[in-house]
């Protein structure tokens, strides 16, 4: 994260860099029970590897960090 937007990350042994504008996703969008929706948010972005694979991904933040909810080639 920087300025509190996701730049970079790393999800199947692969570096992704952000290659967007990310979109903030609040606890609607998520199909979770509600008891395990509190403070759960996330971010939609396009992020693309180091041999340029570009993919869109879901990511929510739980208790016990970052998760990749989907992701779409």
């Amino acid at each position: 994260m920087v300025d509190d937007l996701p730049t970079r990350m790393v999800y199947a042994g692969h570096r992704w860099r952000i290659t967007d504008t990310p979109t903030r996703m609040r606890e609607s969008v998520w199909a979770a029970p509600r008891e395990h929706q509190h403070g759960l948010y996330g971010w939609r972005f396009q992020a693309t590897d180091e041999e340029g694979h570009a993919v869109v991904f879901d990511v929510c933040e739980a208790d016990d960090g970052w998760h990749v909810h989907h992701m779409w080639d």
